[in-house]
């Protein structure tokens, strides 16, 4: 707007203007007209997106995935499939883009798109730290129960509670690195919303680093999932489900867990064994 105002206004010739710019002289007078024929003191800033290509899906094909969307709101896999059927030549990726362009896909575009570090080795007790929670009953009578695990010594801690958010995350975080025996560096967790944005500042305040595990893939939390089956197997459904019971019977188990019971991950020998010889 101030190189097309140096036209307009100071009554200088587009040579110039472009000449004391640097800008084309061409474009300074596309932007003077378009000044011009504004009713704002600025120019407004078109897209150049092309609008057309050869490649364009065809309106009725666009118009299909749409009415195919709003019957059953199926994942785009499925109308590709269906399309198919019908005889329509359309491309996966081309499906995803239409539902996007359209602002029917299933992902909030406020969604945090987390990233995923290196996986650190867990050469020693507290390098590799896995949590998860796990959770029983309807869902007006739920009980959960928050879970972690050492990769390397395989020391566990869990601790139940009614209700699962980010500040019960930190406050089970607190209670297991009291009672654990050595210190965290990197905790591992799944993208939860008990495991959100907060919670991954809470552990930097703490001098801890968090990494989410990624999607699809279930085996970055394998050790921890076995645990979780373990004390469900083995504790858990030998109990009435209670809040009073469960604080009662896990603190046990747990002790039982990390001192008694043989691994057979860890050639028969117990967590305890495996941290003293750190």
């Amino acid at each position: 707007m101030q190189a097309a105002n140096l036209v307009i206004r100071e009554g200088w010739s587009t040579r110039k203007a472009a000449r004391y710019t640097g800008f084309n002289q061409s474009t300074i007078v596309r932007w003077v007209m378009e000044a011009r024929l504004s009713n704002r003191n600025v120019i407004p800033t078109k897209s150049s997106r092309p609008r057309s290509h050869p490649n364009a899906l065809k309106s009725e094909a666009v118009r299909r995935i749409l009415e195919m969307r709003g019957e059953r709101n199926q994942c785009a896999e499925i109308l590709h499939h269906r399309l198919n059927v019908e005889g329509l030549a359309v491309s996966l990726s081309s499906v995803k883009r239409t539902l996007v362009r359209h602002g029917l896909t299933r992902f909030s575009k406020w969604k945090k798109w987390h990233q995923y570090p290196d996986r650190p080795m867990p050469e020693k007790p507290g390098i590799l730290v896995e949590i998860d929670t796990v959770w029983d009953g309807a869902p007006s009578e739920r009980l959960y129960v928050y879970t972690l695990l050492d990769v390397c010594s395989r020391w566990a801690f869990a601790w139940p509670c009614v209700q699962i958010n980010t500040f019960r995350s930190i406050d089970f975080l607190k209670r297991a690195q009291e009672a654990a025996p050595f210190s965290f560096k990197t905790l591992q967790s799944d993208h939860g919303q008990e495991f959100s944005k907060r919670f991954t500042q809470r552990l930097e305040y703490r001098g801890m680093a968090h990494r989410h595990s990624r999607i699809r893939t279930p085996n970055d939390n394998a050790h921890l999932e076995r645990f979780n089956r373990t004390l469900q197997q083995e504790c858990l459904y030998r109990i009435s489900r209670s809040l009073k019971a469960y604080r009662q019977a896990i603190p046990e188990y747990l002790h039982y867990y990390n001192t008694e019971r043989p691994h057979m991950g860890l050639s028969m020998k117990t967590p305890l064994e495996v941290m003293r010889s750190y």
